[in-house]
């Protein structure tokens, strides 16, 4: 789950109440959301970096605040505040509205065919005559970073850029170049750089060397300039220092680029809804065109509002509670999702709005409704339907098989899934390619490149770091291995396997073989060519290709 970190006092003085610690953490849990901890500035700095480092941080109050991963909405003090004074009744869930500019023409965004090798989708916006303050500021890149991490899968789906519309000139155009045709000065940095220049430069910077992955190894690079030429930014690494925000800026351009459009628009969404209350009219974004290469246009940001339609006999029913329909529908109005009693009494007719992206189907408006009423206020009851657990029929014969061979004198190992593609090839002697190993696109060490496909190089490393144990050595595994398979959805299935070595100064080649045989005899598989196991001999030589 996100952590959200707020000022307390600032947080009170949002909400127009101050409350102890204790009734905080209640209201938290009446919503759906857990206090974490309480800590400080100087708290957090001491804990990491020593006391020494702490000195001159602040003492200022900090909340964390656990937040549901699908809750985009609740990722910054705006969105926080707002949720909890309509929650409170205190406030009515704000209307968003997208406006034209009140003189001359939307501001352009120009996508070329050059990006579709890239990140092919692009949305945009205008947050116009925006004030801000130092924490309205560190909330609007703060939450930025939140939707990174959290709904743009660490930049790889959305990149979200931010600019000062007054020190640049539309229209814009997203495209995509070689590395080094591209060139300006990126953010926080005093001079010019190539593209290739600067992927060199941010490899030992600690947060964007997270990122280069993403285009590091493409022969064009995605970048988005005004019509003068100048480099707004290079998704989704580094926007350029031109036109970066500040405490003065009063008209923000945002652009977000993609390769999800669906994502793009609900990062797009949850930007300016979460800031538009600090436009000089409230609640209202203007609109940004987007042209693609085919020549289709689309106005952003779409802020859309849906329906459905639920009855309040399906809440009492999931829920577990008795209320009127019109109690329901006050108690979905409460979580910002307004609702109203339709004519024949028993639908609810509930509206969701572009802040609430994680609503898709009833459920989740029925699980809206359960939080609302309070789930320490609903009766526990017996449930109607007793339900037996019962273990998988694989998972059984696992543990019964475990039993047996640990009977038989051997010790279980458990290894990692994960190891590199020498351990499943070129060291059983095997091409790589034949394996049907299954490649992690973002490998954070050699040691873990793929998902193994046998068990027996995990066995062989727990030999070689227990060589110092007494002789001899009884090892067995059983755990699955990931095969690529092209008929299942998520391309690849997992193979309960078992494995087992024997290690002493002598072959002891019948202590294996009298482990098979065991095993096969638990298994009621009888020896046998036709229906059942046989041992055929193999030359030991680097040629042949090893027994599977």
């Amino acid at each position: 789950m996100p952590t959200v970190s707020v000022k307390r006092d600032l947080l009170f003085h949002a909400l127009g109440r101050t409350y102890s610690d204790e009734e905080f953490d209640e209201l938290c849990f009446e919503f759906g959301l857990e206090l974490d901890e309480i800590t400080s500035e100087k708290d957090i700095i001491s804990r990491e970096q020593g006391d020494t480092k702490a000195e001159g941080a602040s003492d200022v109050i900090l909340y964390k605040i656990d937040v549901p991963a699908n809750r985009y909405d609740l990722l910054c003090l705006e969105g926080l505040v707002r949720g909890l004074q309509v929650f409170k009744e205190k406030m009515e869930a704000p209307r968003y509205r997208r406006v034209s500019p009140t003189s001359g023409e939307p501001q352009r965004l120009v996508i070329t065919e050059e990006t579709a090798a890239v990140r092919p989708h692009a949305v945009a916006a205008v947050l116009r005559n925006i004030t801000f303050t130092q924490e309205r500021y560190d909330s609007f890149i703060e939450l930025q970073e939140k939707l990174h991490q959290n709904v743009c899968r660490k930049r790889t789906l959305v990149a979200i850029g931010t600019h000062d519309l007054d020190t640049i000139s539309g229209p814009f155009t997203y495209t995509a170049k070689p590395p080094d045709d591209i060139r300006f000065t990126p953010l926080n940095q005093a001079q010019e750089y190539t593209a290739t220049e600067l992927m060199n430069l941010y490899k030992t910077d600690s947060h964007l060397r997270h990122y280069l992955h993403i285009i590091e190894d493409k022969p064009v690079y995605p970048v988005i300039y005004d019509s003068n030429g100048i480099v707004l930014s290079m998704p989704p690494i580094i926007n350029g220092d031109h036109s970066k925000i500040s405490l003065n800026t009063k008209n923000v351009f945002i652009e977000c680029t993609a390769t999800d459009l669906t994502k793009a628009k609900i990062v797009l969404d949850m930007m300016v809804t979460m800031f538009c209350e600090y436009c000089e009219e409230p609640f209202t974004v203007e609109e940004a065109e987007v042209v693609y290469p085919d020549g289709r246009t689309f106005q952003y940001p779409e802020l859309a509002y849906r329906k459905e339609t639920l009855s309040g006999d399906f809440i009492n029913r999931k829920v577990g509670i008795s209320e009127s329909t019109e109690r329901i529908a006050q108690l979905l109005t409460k979580m910002c999702l307004r609702s109203e009693v339709m004519s024949d009494g028993e639908q609810i007719e509930v509206e969701i709005p572009p802040t609430r992206s994680d609503v898709i189907h009833a459920c989740d408006i029925m699980e809206d409704a359960a939080m609302a009423y309070g789930f320490n206020n609903i009766i526990r009851t017996t449930p109607r339907t007793y339900t037996v657990a019962n273990q998988l029929p694989l998972n059984k014969l696992t543990e019964l098989l475990r039993q047996d061979l640990a009977a038989a004198g051997f010790t279980e190992a458990l290894t990692f899934a994960l190891c590199s593609q020498e351990d499943i090839a070129d060291k059983l002697l095997k091409n790589i390619s034949d394996t049907r190993a299954c490649h992690i696109a973002n490998p954070k060490t050699a040691e873990f490149q793929v998902a193994r496909t046998t068990l027996l190089p995990g066995l062989l490393k727990t030999l070689a770091a227990n060589r110092k144990m007494p002789l001899p050595l009884r090892l067995f595994e059983i755990s699955d291995v990931v095969l690529k398979d092209e008929t299942k959805d998520v391309g690849a299935k997992n193979n309960r396997r078992l494995c087992a070595v024997y290690y002493n100064k002598s072959p002891g080649f019948e202590v294996i073989h009298g482990l098979m045989d065991r095993v096969m005899q638990l298994l009621e598989v009888k020896p046998g060519r036709d229906e059942g196991y046989h041992i055929q001999a193999a030359q030991g030589n680097r040629t042949r290709k090893p027994c599977p």
